[in-house]
């Protein structure tokens, strides 16, 4: 596998680049961007936090807003960031251009329906593909934890309990709790798997978490989040949490909205999290 340099500026003493390459997975061209901290280097591989963006963002949106270089680099983590979907002339979209299906909206799973499963396969793009190539390219280890917001936060906690010993640990911002059970979900998993409801549960945090989880959870949810009661619906994690015993921590934070304004405020948090387990 290749990859292609595209942009590159230091930061916190490390640096923020992004890349191209060919993604076999989603027969498409794809870019991430990754930080590495000062410490990294072939002879001292740091440890990974890959990061899953919601609808409608890019690699960019976290990297440019979250402000996470700084304590990344104190806690000597490497973050990497890919696309929410698909891109390309030849990938379908939803043929009224809504932004919450197709394009930029790819709910990180392994869509079986056409015309989609030709591309959306993002579940094994973000397990099997990208972590291959950020092994082979950088000087980063195996060790890795995952962490995302809004229908990253989805992917994260999905993807994160599906493969926990892939992961070191999980976190999530403003998570779609249960795609089942909300407009959003009900659309992307209804066009991206088909009828077969039983498939849907298979990218259902709150289902997957009752099944019980060994990797340990934190979650921060802002009490003003204008999508909270129609979409994120946390009650539906918690009550899951609480069924399985599950080490998991719920924050609901009063007065944050769903912006990467109350990303920026709680990503030391997160961070820190991480660094307690991949740093061990």
């Amino acid at each position: 596998m290749t990859v292609e340099n595209i942009s590159q500026a230091k930061v916190a003493g490390g640096w923020h680049k992004q890349y191209t390459h060919t993604s076999s997975t989603l027969n498409c061209d794809m870019r991430f961007a990754i930080y590495l901290p000062a410490n990294a280097s072939e002879t001292n591989k740091v440890p990974v936090l890959y990061w899953l963006s919601g609808l409608t963002c890019t690699d960019e949106n976290f990297m440019q807003k979250a402000g996470a270089f700084k304590k990344a680099a104190e806690l000597g983590i490497a973050i990497v960031a890919m696309d929410t979907s698909p891109r390309g002339e030849d990938v379908p979209d939803d043929a009224e251009g809504a932004y919450d299906f197709g394009l930029g909206a790819g709910f990180y799973l392994n869509a079986t329906q056409a015309p989609w499963n030709r591309h959306y396969h993002m579940y094994d793009y973000v397990t099997k593909e990208l972590p291959s190539l950020i092994e082979e390219h950088f000087p980063v280890s195996d060790k890795k934890s995952i962490s995302g917001h809004s229908m990253g936060g989805h992917g994260a906690i999905t993807i994160g309990l599906k493969n926990q010993n892939a992961y070191q640990s999980i976190s999530a911002f403003s998570p779609i709790s249960s795609p089942i059970n909300c407009p959003w979900g009900q659309k992307a998993l209804g066009l991206y798997l088909g009828d077969n409801k039983d498939t849907w549960k298979e990218y259902d945090s709150s289902k997957l978490l009752k099944k019980g989880a060994k990797l340990p959870i934190l979650v921060d949810q802002g009490e003003a989040d204008g999508f909270l009661e129609n979409q994120l619906k946390p009650e539906y994690l918690l009550s899951s949490a609480e069924q399985s015993g599950a080490d998991i921590n719920v924050r609901m934070q009063p007065g944050y909205d769903h912006s990467y304004f109350f990303i920026s405020t709680f990503i030391d948090d997160h961070l820190e999290f991480h660094a307690a387990y991949l740093n061990k």
